[in-house]
């Protein structure tokens, strides 16, 4: 992990931009509008890597967040946060709902849809992100959840964790047990959600069992061990019913794992910071224990060897 930023180290002419900049690449692009932009601008953020989760923190002056349906638009990966307020009240406006979240209160948010967050003087909140995809939720789902949350009886045992999580960040995300947590925050999230959309779990959970397959192959691409069987294990669901809703979907799940592998080692095979790896090191880092069986597959779906696409005078 690392601060995001500490505008201690900023000159003050210079921390109304740096905020904003900061803003857009921890969390989502919004207006950051600040209670006195020609006072002691000061924020201090904070983002940890859970794997599939992030811990994201904000201690600053007074500040209002507002994010317009445009900039919604511009989405690619639709997010999840649940905040915790730490420190002044925050007003929250979303999806025609006003509420005030108090110093240990939790809120949701779609970081998706256009909303308007705010608190006066010092405050503080932390918060879990979580992309959309790694919930395995449908979006009217979750946009029904996140007004509800305090209904559910879930609520005061998130709202602890968030808060447990977000105030121990720097060890708990160096920790190496943190994708672990990341896993735990996600399942966490996922019953919050469905609670307060008052859905019945079991027909949500079955409705997204492809989806949250799709989730947790893109997580466990590189594990070499990732086989139907462990996926089914995962999801609590037998190995014949994981084939079906694969086969309902039309999907090979096999060669789907393959074909996910073999794009991630594409892209891999071109990154300056694997030029000393080798072809084979990298095929194995993708599961692909036999190099010779990793570069005919690669050839059948990309025309060319491994070594031809790493090299700038061959690749096409």
């Amino acid at each position: 992990m690392s601060y995001v930023l500490d505008t201690a180290t900023i000159p003050a002419q210079e921390r109304v931009e740096a905020v904003h900049v900061a803003m857009a690449q921890a969390s989502a692009p919004c207006h950051v509008i600040h209670e006195d932009p020609h006072g002691d601008v000061h924020a201090r953020m904070g983002l940890w890597d859970l794997g599939g989760a992030n811990i994201f923190t904000t201690r600053a002056s007074g500040i209002r967040l507002l994010r317009t349906p445009k900039q919604a638009r511009q989405d690619v990966m639709p997010v999840v946060a649940l905040s915790v307020q730490q420190q002044a009240d925050g007003r929250h406006e979303q999806l025609d709902r006003q509420e005030i979240v108090a110093p240990g209160d939790l809120m949701a948010v779609d970081l998706s849809a256009p909303y308007d967050f705010s608190w006066s003087g010092d405050g503080a909140a932390g918060c879990i992100q979580i992309p959309v995809d790694q919930l395995g939720l449908p979006v009217d789902v979750i946009r029904r959840a996140v007004g509800n949350v305090r209904r559910s009886p879930l609520y005061r045992l998130v709202a602890r964790h968030v808060a447990d999580v977000t105030a121990d960040a720097e060890r708990l995300g160096a920790d190496p047990a943190a994708p672990a947590l990341g896993s735990a925050s996600v399942e966490l999230a996922r019953a919050l959600l469905v609670s307060a959309a008052r859905m019945d779990a079991r027909a949500v959970l079955a409705d997204t069992l492809l989806t949250r397959v799709r989730a947790y192959v893109r997580r466990h691409l590189t594990d070499p061990d990732l086989r139907p069987a462990a996926i089914a294990a995962a999801h609590n669901v037998s190995l014949r019913h994981l084939y079906n809703v694969c086969a309902q979907a039309d999907l090979s799940l096999e060669q789907w794992i393959i074909g996910e592998r073999l794009r991630g080692a594409r892209e891999e095979l071109l990154r300056p910071e694997s030029r000393h790896r080798s072809i084979a090191a990298i095929a194995r880092g993708w599961g692909f224990r036999d190099p010779t069986h990793f570069t005919r597959r690669f050839r059948a779906e990309f025309g060319v060897t491994p070594g031809e696409w790493r090299s700038p005078i061959t690749r096409p």
